[in-house]
């Protein structure tokens, strides 16, 4: 058992560098208030990095990534990189597929207080395979998975495999005994026949490692529009990498907006904190960004550390941090003002530590 857990912290770019450090204030608050033990490595990733470095995406961070028990990742402007020969690398991709954090966990739930898109109350969580599908570039060995076959033909390859398939839906079930014990498979295997067809069989397999788990299965898009009529029918959803992704984020609009959506990108080595939504240059710099994203991710991925190092002071740590979380969303006096309160960014974080230590 080791006693210091060390974090790789990559700042990001657009509001990156603001919502990091406010979860850098809650973390230290949760440090003094449990007594834990930690280091930071700050690396230089996105513009910053391509200014001083010429990339985005060093080739160092992945090896201290290796060396960390977790990342703290801000968000990324990768739309607005340079091409890849020109240094713009995508570091949120890169980590995904380098470290094999093959399992995108996002939860998605209401607060008491908090001015969400429904009248019922819901808590559910997304498990989203986060290192192949649709996405170009995380699933070939060489090359992009995305081409042009002519000028005017545009092609994409979605690789979907047996082990893929088998490792998202043994997280979505271990997720879902630590929760309400239900599992539903989100899939359009009535067209995607071969490709989702392997998935459902291994979401079937895992149900049947699983008896104890309520099991089901629904097409994406009356997933869609089921969690606008009525989210509570859900606890745990297993998907593939794009519907997921898809899904999260239309979960957690619905909850009261991306800005409160936690993610932990976690593989069986490595994990990483990270915002659900983007840096949004627009309000960069403005002390206007919610940092609860990132805090919420921050708290997912202490608790995943604690637990894999055998540290209940960690995930006790986690567990306040989203307590005061709930308590500080609950009162208008204590939200960030896209939630219709006062506070900045860096008052938030203020109001968060003195609460955690308090």
């Amino acid at each position: 058992m080791i006693a210091k857990l060390r974090f790789l912290v990559l700042d990001g770019d657009g509001i990156g560098p603001e919502i990091t450090a406010a979860a850098l204030t809650v973390l230290a608050a949760a440090a003094q208030r449990f007594g834990l033990d930690y280091e930071l490595d700050h690396q230089l990733i996105g513009f910053r990095s391509l200014e001083k470095l010429g990339t985005t995406m060093p080739d160092a961070i992945v090896a201290a990534a290796r060396k960390a028990d977790g990342v703290i990742l801000g968000p990324v402007s990768h739309l607005d990189y340079p091409s890849a020969a020109q240094g713009g690398i995508n570091p949120s991709g890169t980590l995904r597929k380098a470290l094999d954090l093959f399992a995108n966990m996002r939860p998605a739930k209401t607060r008491p207080g908090v001015p969400s898109r429904l009248n019922d109350s819901f808590d559910l969580l997304i498990a989203r395979e986060n290192t192949e599908g649709f996405y170009a570039d995380r699933n070939m060995f060489a090359g992009g998975g995305e081409f042009l076959a002519t000028p005017d033909v545009a092609l994409a390859v979605r690789k979907i495999t047996r082990e893929g398939s088998r490792r998202i839906a043994e997280a979505g079930f271990v997720a879902a005994r630590q929760r309400r014990r239900k599992v539903t498979a989100v899939h359009k295997g009535n067209v995607l026949r071969l490709s989702d067809g392997l998935f459902l069989e291994e979401t079937r397999a895992a149900a049947a490692r699983y008896p104890d788990i309520a099991y089901d299965e629904k097409i994406v898009d009356a997933v869609a529009a089921l969690l606008v009529r009525d989210p509570t029918q859900f606890d745990v959803i297993v998907t593939t990498n794009m519907f997921g992704d898809i899904l999260s984020d239309e979960a957690s609009e619905l909850a009261g907006g991306l800005g409160l959506g936690a993610s932990l990108n976690a593989g069986e080595q490595f994990a990483m904190a990270q915002a659900q939504h983007g840096s949004a240059p627009d309000i960069a710099g403005q002390d206007r960004a919610n940092p609860v994203s990132l805090i919420g991710s921050l708290a997912m991925l202490m608790r995943w550390a604690g637990a894999r190092h055998g540290l209940n002071t960690w995930e006790a740590a986690a567990d306040r941090i989203d307590a005061v979380t709930d308590e500080l969303l609950g009162n208008s006096a204590t939200r960030t003002a896209d939630l219709g309160g006062p506070l900045g960014t860096r008052a938030f974080a203020t109001t968060m530590a003195a609460a955690i230590v308090g």
